[in-house]
C-alpha cells in the first residue's frame, strides 16, 4: 500500500511520482511543496503534497498527497506544530532534490509574513531562514498556495 495519493484519489508510489516529477522538470515546470495541518479532537492531521505546475504546454497542474496522523497531545503549542509542518516540506523537498537535481523546488510555508498579526507571524523570520538556509525558494501566504490551499484541503 503507498503512503502517497492522486489528487484525483487514486493510490500513486512514490516512485512513479518520482517519474512525473523528473518529466515535468523537463518541461522547465516547478514543483511546490507545502504541507499543512489541522487538530481535530485528539488527532493531528498533516497533509503534504507534491505539486507540478507551469511546465511548457501545460494547462493546469497536478498534485499529489500524503497525510500523516498524530495524538494531538504532541503539539502542546502551534510554534511545535508549524515547525513540523516546514520540516516535512524541507525533508520531502530534500529528497526530491537529491533524487531530480535539476527540479526547481519552491516550498510554501502555511504561515504569514512577519509584518501581519496572525498567530504564525512571529515565528515567520524563522522558519522562512529555516526553507531558505537548506537552499530552496519560499512563499508564505497568500502566495503559499500549495500549503495554504491544496495541502489544507486533504489535513481536514
Amino acid at each position: 500500500m503507498s503512503d502517497w495519493y492522486c489528487g484525483s484519489g487514486p493510490e500513486i508510489t512514490y516512485h512513479e511520482i518520482l517519474k512525473f516529477a523528473r518529466i515535468h522538470t523537463q518541461n522547465r515546470g516547478t514543483i511546490f511543496i507545502g504541507t499543512d495541518s489541522h487538530v481535530e479532537r485528539r488527532e493531528c492531521i498533516f497533509s503534504t503534497v507534491i505539486c507540478l505546475h507551469g511546465a511548457e504546454s501545460q494547462t493546469g497542474g497536478r498534485y499529489f498527497f500524503k497525510k500523516t496522523r498524530f495524538n494531538a497531545y504532541k503539539f502542546p503549542t502551534i510554534l511545535e506544530r508549524i515547525t513540523l509542518e516546514v520540516e516535512k516540506s524541507v525533508q520531502l523537498s530534500l529528497r526530491l532534490h537529491n533524487e531530480c537535481p535539476e527540479a526547481n523546488i519552491e516550498i510554501h510555508l502555511d504561515i504569514s509574513s512577519s509584518d501581519k498579526k496572525a498567530k504564525t507571524s512571529s515565528y515567520a523570520d524563522m522558519l522562512i531562514g529555516y526553507a531558505r538556509g537548506v537552499g530552496f525558494e519560499c512563499k508564505v501566504k497568500p502566495d503559499a498556495f500549495a500549503a495554504s490551499s491544496i495541502a489544507d484541503k486533504h489535513s481536514k
